[in-house]
């Protein structure tokens, strides 16, 4: 009976996709919140760039998203569209996905990351690609460039 599909081969085969299936994921990145405006798209597509990249997002919509940076003590400076929380980090902006993980892998004790502003092309964005740096802000006014970027490809 070498080669032969029994109803028992199907239901047992069957029952194991379902267990690996139900399974959680055991490569799935760290968790993050995402605090964004509800009407905000390229936000968004930022999100969407994360989750590619196994990120569970929790997406948190208000339209009081000045008053979360103030209250997570992102620089005013560093202030994009979109704040997000991660293990015990606050990230700014759309920050390329590599960029995030190579940061969340050196635990440093900085506070942050941010790309300031919408920077054409970023992740999430549209349009040309321009370059932009990745900051990095520590606890105090502690800055340094993490990281130049075009697109989401270090350059």
């Amino acid at each position: 009976m070498v080669g032969q599909v029994t109803r028992r081969t199907v239901l047992l085969t069957s029952a194991a996709a379902l267990v690996l299936l139900s399974r959680p994921s055991l490569s799935a990145g760290p968790a993050m919140t995402v605090h964004k405006d509800p009407d905000c798209g390229c936000c968004s597509g930022w999100i969407a760039h994360l989750e590619t990249r196994g990120f569970q997002v929790k997406v948190i919509e208000t339209r009081e998203i000045n008053r979360v940076k103030a209250r997570l003590g992102v620089p005013f400076d560093l202030w994009a569209c979109h704040t997000a929380e991660v293990a015990g980090y606050i990230i700014e902006g759309h920050v390329p996905a590599a960029a995030l993980e190579k940061f969340l892998n050196e635990k440093s004790d900085a506070r942050g990351l941010s790309v300031p502003g919408m920077p054409s092309g970023s992740p999430g964005m549209t349009g040309e690609y321009e370059e932009y740096d990745v900051i990095l802000f520590g606890k105090k006014d502690e800055r340094s460039v993490y990281g130049r970027y075009k697109g989401e490809t270090q350059i």
